[in-house]
Order: C-alpha cells, then structure tokens, then sequence
C-alpha cells in the first residue's frame, strides 16, 4: 500500500510538470490560502473566499452573501492575485463574479544588440461570471463563463493579446448534512486567440486552447475533521493525458483557530485559519498557507473572506 501511494505521488508529480506549463495555468494553482493549503481539492468543499471557483454549483446553497480576496507571492517574480463576490438568489439559485490575475514582473528587456532597454512584465487575466440552481434541495448545477486575456511583451513599445472565453460546469449532490459529492469540467473550451500580424510581418492566427480537466470529489466531516479530495482526468480535448489525485485535511480547535495540510498540483503545503466576528459573530476569516511544488519553488498564500 505504501508503495502505491508513493508511486501515485511520483506519477502526479511528472504529470504536474507538464500540464501545468500548458495555457491556463494559473487557473489551475488553487486559489485561496485555505483550498491551497488542503491540496486544492475543492470540487465537493465551499471555499469561502470564492464560492463558485472550484465548482460553480455550490452558489445554490449559498445562505449569506460572501466576498473574498486571496493573493499569492511565488518565487520568480511571480504573483497570483484575485477577488470574489457570491450570493444566493432566492429561493433556490445564487450568482457570482470574480476576477483572477496571475503575472511575472521584472522582466529586463533586451535590445536585438544585447544591450538592456526597459523593464517589462506579462499578465493574465479570467473575469468570471457564475449562475447555479438547485434541483432538488440536495443537488444542484451551475456554470461560470470566464473572459479570458493575456498581455504579453514582445518589445519595449509592442505586445501580443491573446483572449478568448472559457467555460466551468459544476454539479453538487448533499449525501449528508456535512458531506458531499462534487463533479466538474474544468475550462471546457477555453483558448487563447492570438494574432500576431499587428507584431511581425508573417504572422498568422492561432489558437492555444486549455487541458480540459473532469474532475470527481468528495467532503467528509468527523468531529471537527474535514477531509476533502478529488481526482482529475486531464484531456487535451483529443485524447487522455493524466490523473491528478488531490487530498487535504482541516482540524478546527475551539470553533475558531483551523490547522490544515495537503497535497495537490504537485505541490505540499500546509496552512493555518482564523475565524472572528467584525459585525457578527463568525462574519470574518483569514487564512494563510505555504505550499512548495516539485521544483522546491515556494509560495506563501493569504486569504480573507466576508459574509454578510
């Protein structure tokens, strides 16, 4: 048994390497300090700073109006910043929008002769909106539609503009009071157009589309421990590529301090979580976690969220 998990992690660990440097990447990262810190295995948990990233379904059973913003700084100059806001839309629907921004500053550019010009950087951008309906009270569906855009620097004066529209389905099914069973499809038909004519003098129009990713997960609640995990199959829209199994676990002390730890994405990492009343009781969380991926590149993540 022993050798099989580690042979599971390994296998995830090289699948991790390639997939995550396919387009879209940032959106597959995990995206708040708590979701991070239990593996970002969220398809049947409600992230409360962003409710509908991980499975769009779960705005239907929104019971407050939530907001939520997270930012990660990574090595490299890299950084992985966004904002949310979810609400229920009685009786049984909900909606959402969210933005998410990933992006390398302090790039030197370089002249054709060596010599060095201005400092540039890339970002990437996903506007996503959220719409979810309960079927039965124990199931429901949702969808986001992301716009999505990428800002890369070619010269000190010149860039490329890829953009193009994605799509996230999500069904949610409540087995018990605290657990669940989730399912999504991940970037279904999201791409990146670009045209390169405005930059060079043979350029054309081409497309980089995102691994479409269906994913499988479950949330289990025993006295205060909270163990969420799913397995994704990962498609490049032709053919199968890879399985990623993620697992974490939170342990809540006294209703207010949480412990967690994880693995996902190719990455380990563990976090911690507060809990307090700014207006209301419980109203207010802030988490933080530190994730290292196979690379030894690490991140530190924080997180705040708002119900209200």
């Amino acid at each position: 048994m022993k050798k099989f998990l580690i042979s599971i992690c390994l296998f995830s660990i090289l699948i991790g390497q390639d997939w995550g440097s396919q387009p879209g990447g940032f959106l597959r990262m995990g995206m708040t300090a708590r979701s991070i810190a239990m593996g970002s295995g969220f398809t049947a948990e409600m992230d409360l700073s962003f409710a509908t990233f991980h499975n769009p379904a779960w705005a239907a059973f929104l019971t407050h109006r939530q907001i939520g913003s997270s930012y990660s700084n990574l090595s490299l100059d890299r950084r992985v910043a966004g904002t949310s806001i979810a609400m229920p839309l009685p009786p049984t629907a909900g909606v959402g929008i969210g933005w998410v921004y990933a992006g390398v500053t302090d790039i030197q550019g370089r002249y054709s002769t060596g010599m060095k010009s201005s400092m540039m950087q890339t970002g990437e951008n996903a506007i996503y909106f959220t719409f979810a309906q309960r079927i039965l009270n124990w199931i429901s569906f949702g969808a986001n539609v992301k716009i999505l855009r990428y800002d890369l620097p070619i010269t000190e004066s010149d860039q490329l503009t890829g953009s193009g529209i994605g799509f996230d389905i999500g069904l949610l099914i409540k087995t018990g009071k605290f657990n669940t069973i989730g399912i999504t499809i991940q970037d279904l038909s999201s791409n990146y157009q670009w045209d390169t004519g405005d930059v060079y003098a043979e350029g054309r129009l081409y497309k980089d589309e995102f691994p479409t990713i269906y994913r499988i997960g479950s949330r289990l609640n025993h006295k205060g421990l909270i163990v969420v995990g799913d397995i994704g199959l990962i498609t490049d829209h032709e053919s199968y590529t890879g399985i990623i199994p993620r697992l974490g676990v939170e342990y809540g002390f006294l209703e207010q301090y949480y412990f967690r730890g994880g693995y996902g994405n190719g990455r380990k990492a563990f976090g911690v979580g507060y809990e307090y009343g700014l207006f209301k009781p419980h109203d207010s969380y802030i988490d933080y976690a530190f994730s290292m991926d196979w690379a030894t590149q690490s991140a530190h993540t924080i997180s705040y969220a708002f119900r209200f």
